[in-house]
């Protein structure tokens, strides 16, 4: 067995000169050789052993060689000359001292091989290359082939252990696995990437070990068989960057993180710097083009490199480019066809005469070959990917070409379903946009805010939200949830949208309102023509508030309670029955009225901002509830503080409705009541008081429409209402609001009389008069009601 120190080995000879020249390591194989023991030579200088005779060949290592092999005259400690062949290699220091040379020559070369001159024929000229080791680990033999990897003459290597040749990893682990055969006697495999002598690419090499056994079955060497798998090697990389690309491309329907994802992919298997420039859609008629004539634009999206220096020529994401005719991305997208140009073909210089300056850029950062590949899907060209190679030394080949155009077609085709969802995102979300309310309305009863976020990725849904003005100052607050995303549910949510605000408008209740919101919902899934229950469906919010009495009723169908902030005190959730969602169909919905003291903030939201993956809807609300806690200088400020608190990354699961309100109460001075008793006779001394009352407002200039309205609604109570009877004025800054109230259940209706009618023109002289007029339904009867606006009647 060989010993583990290579030293210890009197069959060949070894020595150790440093960077100086000074000899630091010494053998028995040397001093067998040359007569000096080690204490003698050892910190003495190289040189002094080198005779003066002329038989040395080869020349000296340079600065940069890793090997050195020739044949040198040295001086025996006797005086005569000893003519040797040297091998040398660098050896570096694991301590990060200056590297040191080792230089070993074999002692004895052992027999030549006996057998028939074919056999022997045949193992020296094998394709195969083979070398054989004796159970001391020293090389007995190699044939051609071998010796052409190793770059050394067969008759000169025998005799010399494997890590003698250089001082690679691969070396020390190759003579490790040839010690494990010769223990176990059983063949082992190893696999190594080396550069063979003389070229500058690594090839993939198979070593197979076996063990050389005598007639007697005993272990007497190994044989080493290499295989060059480089093609085999480079094959299954293709494969696996292929099957790379179809799993990290494409991940989201983003189109510059899909074009990032190619070049992500490509660098470094493929080329040292990836480009990929996608035609902006926006400058060709919202689609790319198939045919384009230079000056062709490209705007790049995404690029990645790996050397520390990006070359100056490719710049930074969202540059414009303009690559005129005779540039290799533009002859990509005119012939639809793969560019390759390279220095070693001669044409690299040819392609960047276009463009002197970026030719001497890419001569001064070494580019050597570039490759633009047109990204085309479904006969749409929508860019191109520029494959560059400037610190891997070997052109692109046949294969790369291949390999790339799967890449970039698998990648376009993603690109392209990013885009045309993006496309349909934009359309649904500018649909979406569309029905909500652009700006809301001000209005004497609340201060209000809102905000829309749309889904980040699941498409945008039918989430709204609304402020409607009513009668008698009060307002109409809603939100409300479409199921499902896409143009759908942002149609459906246009349909309830409209539906709520013409429901608000005959002034129900805030359940009433729901129940019918419930039916139409109800008769839309049916519509669908999908027999599966529920197809359509939504959850709604349903709040009016009352600024002259500050009360507040509301309703929900199936959606979250709204949070109410006191003026002084901390946020709570309102306690308000749940109610079905919107599309069951014969359950009934409860309200709850409350009293809200002037300054107190209504939250109206959708389930998108408490509810995500990372916590429960308890956590979220009480989220909300904590940043609605915090004092705010105004509503837009609370809005953007509950979405950057709910959702820090600024984009959601889902989409996201928010309106804040802040309430306000009408002073008791802008209202006046006055109990009508059911006497016709009675109604002169009213526009009487009425009038005393306008001039106390200063509205003397509303007098006369206003005695005109008042005593048309008091008349047609009496005459044909209920008792008791109460008439309501309201003043706000520009609008006088006149509300006469009795029991009867009778509503009025607008008709035009004719000629020989004696009565009949009440009500369309109150319409002609006034901006609007309507009645409502109370629990007790019914009001009459007519807004005449101020700041008309006073131009």
């Amino acid at each position: 067995m060989s010993p583990v120190n290579p030293f210890d080995d009197a069959a060949t000879a070894r020595a150790v000169v440093d960077g100086s020249g000074t000899l630091r390591e010494w053998n028995e194989g040397a001093r067998l050789l040359l007569g000096h023991p080690a204490a003698e030579v050892v910190g003495r200088p190289a040189a002094e052993l080198l005779a003066d005779d002329d038989d040395s060949d080869g020349t000296p290592p340079g600065r940069d060689d890793e090997r050195w092999s020739g044949t040198l005259a040295l001086r025996h400690r006797d005086g005569h000359t000893v003519s040797v062949w040297v091998l040398a290699h660098r050896r570096a220091a694991a301590d990060g001292a200056p590297a040191t040379w080792l230089a070993a020559t074999p002692l004895r070369s052992g027999p030549e091989p006996e057998d028939d001159p074919l056999v022997r024929a045949a193992l020296t000229q094998s394709p195969c290359a083979m070398m054989i080791f004796d159970d001391q680990l020293l090389l007995r033999g190699v044939n051609d082939a071998m010796a052409g990897l190793l770059g050394l003459p067969a008759d000169r290597v025998r005799g010399l252990r494997a890590t003698d040749f250089s001082d690679r990893p691969q070396n020390a682990e190759l003579e490790r696995q040839m010690r494990r055969v010769l223990t176990s006697g059983r063949r082992h495999d190893m696999q190594a990437r080396l550069k063979a002598e003389g070229e500058s690419r690594a090839h993939a090499w198979n070593a197979r070990i076996a063990p050389l056994t005598d007639a007697g079955g005993r272990v007497r060497g190994v044989c080493v068989s290499v295989h060059d798998l480089t093609e085999q090697h480079r094959a299954r990389e293709r494969l696996q960057l292929v099957n790379e690309a179809s799993v990290r491309i494409g991940t989201t329907l983003d189109v510059t993180r899909t074009a990032q994802e190619l070049a992500d992919v490509c660098v470094p298997p493929l080329a040292d710097f990836v480009s990929v420039d996608l035609l902006d859609p926006h400058e060709h008629g919202g689609e790319p083009a198939t045919v384009l004539e230079p000056p062709v634009g490209l705007r790049r999206t995404a690029h990645r490199s790996i050397a520390p220096d990006q070359p100056p020529a490719v710049t930074g994401t969202g540059q414009l480019d303009v690559y005129p005719a005779g540039s290799p991305q533009a002859e990509c997208l005119l012939s639809g066809q793969v560019i390759v140009a390279s220095a070693a073909y001669g044409d690299l210089e040819h392609w960047l005469q276009w463009d002197p300056a970026r030719l001497r850029r890419v001569k001064e950062y070494g580019i050597h070959s570039t490759m633009s590949v047109p990204l085309q899907a479904r006969g749409t060209t929508l860019g191109v990917a520029v494959f560059t190679r400037f610190r891997r030394p070997d052109p692109f080949t046949h294969d790369d070409v291949l390999l790339a155009e799967e890449v970039s077609a698998r990648a376009a085709v993603c690109i392209d379903n990013a885009r045309r969802y993006s496309r349909e995102r934009e359309a649904t979300l500018t649909l979406q946009r569309s029905l909500l309310p652009r700006w809301l309305p001000p209005t004497a009863a609340v201060q209000a805010a809102s905000r829309y976020l749309p889904a980040a990725r699941s498409g945008v849904g039918g989430d709204w939200f609304d402020v409607i003005p009513l009668s008698g100052m009060r307002v109409a607050m809603v939100v409300g949830d479409v199921v499902g995303h896409g143009i759908p549910a942002s149609a459906t949510m246009g349909r309830l949208r409209t539906a709520v605000r013409t429901l608000a408008d005959i002034d129900l209740t805030p359940e009433e309102l729901l129940t019918h919101l419930d039916d139409l919902v109800v008769r839309l899934s049916e519509e669908s023509g999908d027999d599966r229950a529920g197809e359509v469906g939504a959850t709604c919010l349903y709040v009016v508030y009352d600024p002259v009495s500050r009360r507040c009723s509301m309703a929900r169908a199936g959606h979250p309670a709204p949070v109410l902030v006191p003026p002084d005190g901390p946020p709570e959730q309102v306690e308000l029955p749940s109610g079905p969602p919107l599309g069951v169909g014969g359950l009934p919905f409860e309200s709850a009225e409350l009293e809200l003291r002037e300054g107190t903030v209504l939250a109206l939201y959708t389930d998108g901002l408490v509810e995500s993956r990372d916590r429960d809807t308890d956590a979220g609300q009480a989220l909300l509830r904590e940043a609605l806690a915090a004092p705010a200088d105004s509503l837009d400020t609370a809005c953007d503080r509950v979405l950057h608190r709910l959702l820090p990354s600024g984009s959601a699961a889902d989409d996201v409705a928010l309106l804040l309100a802040r309430t306000r109460g009408l002073p008791a001075g802008q209202v006046a009541t006055w109990d009508i008793p059911a006497d016709p006779a009675l109604v002169a001394p009213v526009r009487k008081q009425v009038l005393e009352r306008l001039s106390d407002w200063n509205l003397l200039e509303a007098t006369f429409t206003a005695e005109l309205v008042v005593s048309e609604l008091v008349t047609n109570a009496i005459r044909y209402g209920s008792p008791p009877i109460r008439l309501r004025l309201i003043h706000d800054t520009a609008t006088l609001i006149c509300e006469v109230s009795d029991t009867s259940h009778t509503a009025p209706h607008l008709r035009r009389a004719r000629t020989w009618d004696e009565g009949g023109r009440g009500l369309l002289l109150v319409a002609q008069l006034t901006q609007r007029w309507g009645s409502r339904h109370t629990a007790e009867g019914k009001t009459i009601w007519a807004e005449l606006g101020l700041l008309d009647d006073e131009e």
